[in-house]
């Protein structure tokens, strides 16, 4: 097939980070390419009910809530009194729209075409069928095509969703009106659930998880976990681990009540409840069987270390493939699919991509913990620095926050980072730094950081660590 027989080098199905950064890298290569998503949409789940909104609203909260001043001023400090949802939701509007702008520019200055509307596939594999409001507006055939699609909260049918008391995590952050729930029941103990539970917590709302495991957070270190959950019931956040929820109620009347009855027997009550239990891809809407494309159980789909499916001229980059469904590592997966598609070498060390959690306080980490190196039997040190030690955590009134590292108790070289407190997600990158050249936590030790910093922890805690080989 010659390359005139094509539309486009590259279409790509949703504009989340996956599918822009892979676009915009095909662009720069001088490629023909069309992204295909609602033109209101642009951004994906990322700007408009994901990771943006979220990590905004969580920005308002501390702000607003005086969170970060309690230290000093008493755990009643607010800035404001009164805190309602029209005052957090404003800022969030605000960066949406400056994103949104963003996006669009960089879509005109790559030459990007935007096909308005959604996409499928027929039963050519090289073919996609644009649709909008129910019909076909046109068909396009593309050499290589990436599928970003994204996912959308899981919804148990027996759960009320309709009830106005009853949110899942994408319409958690669209509410626009009235006062923030005083009381709220979270299911689901993941990285959505908890970041909504502290949001919702610093905000002085009573809290309650369910989570159906033991444990919560199983990819990070179990010392930070711990750490985390001792500040969200300092916080008066309840867990209730084990639990299953075998029913939920929104009875009709004033003031609006969530009832969720647990499997142990217990009734669990609040203004409001959040479903944030997994999320669904949104492969089903791709009409993957006209090529024979299957997913995996839930939907997802098996890429190789490339994002190619087992179509060859078919990607698959994003949360629709599964862990770690982070933006950050989703923008990666969309340039290295991209590179791989036109012949580009991209090198990439998927091991040390960052991961951060913007719970209150924050987590991030980068690297392996202390469970991974001792199932994989290599000696290894700990070095930590409380922040209650760091004068600039002092001035900012973080006073509970740890950076932890975790060396080779041989070579010391530096194999994990793992922080908790403000500015984890921002800190972790000089740890990721070292850690892709190879470094040792010698050179943290020997380096000389800006006093009073936060970075200063990375210091203290590597002289902690030696100083317990010595």
């Amino acid at each position: 097939m010659e390359k005139n027989d094509f539309d486009f080098d590259l279409l790509v199905v949703g504009s989340g980070p996956a599918g822009l950064h892979a676009a915009i890298e095909a662009a720069k290569e001088g490629k023909s390419v069309a992204i295909a998503d609602h033109n209101f949409e642009l951004g994906g789940v990322c700007l408009h009910t994901g990771t943006i909104p979220s990590k905004t609203l969580r920005e308002a909260v501390l702000f607003l809530s005086g969170f970060r001043q309690r230290t000093f001023y008493g755990k009643g400090y607010r800035v404001k009194a009164e805190i309602q949802i029209e005052d957090l939701m404003f800022r969030v509007s605000e960066v949406i729209k400056r994103q949104y702008a963003v996006i669009e520019d960089q879509l005109r200055r790559n030459h990007i075409t935007v096909l308005d509307g959604h996409a499928q596939f027929t039963s050519d594999p090289h073919v996609m069928e644009v649709m909008k409001g129910g019909e076909v507006k046109a068909q396009y055939r593309a050499h290589f095509i990436l599928l970003s699609c994204g996912t959308r909260p899981a919804h148990r049918q027996d759960i009320p969703f309709e009830a106005a008391q009853i949110y899942d995590s994408d319409e958690f952050i669209q509410v626009t009106a009235g006062d923030f729930p005083k009381s709220l029941i979270v299911v689901g103990g993941g990285v959505i659930g908890l970041e909504y539970a502290s949001m919702a917590a610093a905000l002085g709302s009573q809290v309650t998880v369910v989570e159906a495991r033991d444990s919560l957070l199983e990819h990070v270190d179990g010392e930070i976990t711990e750490a985390l959950v001792y500040q969200l019931r300092r916080c008066g956040v309840t867990f209730r681990m084990g639990e299953k929820v075998v029913s939920v109620e929104a009875p009709e009347g004033t003031p609006l009540r969530a009832i969720a009855k647990l499997e142990s027997g217990k009734t669990l009550s609040a203004e409001a409840l959040l479903y944030a239990v997994g999320r669904q891809p949104n492969t089903d809407r791709l009409n993957l069987a006209a090529i024979g494309l299957e997913t995996k159980d839930r939907g997802q789909i098996a890429v190789s270390d490339y994002f190619q499916t087992k179509i060859p001229h078919i990607y698959a980059a994003g949360d629709i493939v599964g862990f770690p469904s982070l933006a950050s590592t989703s923008m990666e997966q969309g340039r290295i699919a991209a590179c791989h598609m036109f012949g580009k070498d991209r090198q990439t060390r998927p091991e040390l991509l960052p991961f951060g959690i913007y719970t209150i306080p924050e987590i991030s980490m980068v690297g392996r913990n202390e469970a991974q190196l001792t199932a994989e039997k290599i000696p290894y040190e700990v070095g930590v620095a409380s922040f209650d030690e760091i004068a600039k955590a002092q001035i900012c009134g973080d006073q509970n926050g740890l950076l932890k590292l975790i060396f080779h108790s041989e070579t010391k070289q530096l194999l994990g980072v793992h922080i908790l407190g403000d500015g984890a997600a921002e800190l972790v990158h000089i740890g990721q730094m070292v850690m892709m050249s190879g470094g040792s936590v010698e050179l943290l030790q020997d380096m000389v950081f800006n006093y009073p910093s936060l970075a200063e922890a990375y210091r203290v805690a590597a002289m902690n660590g030696l100083d317990k080989l010595r």
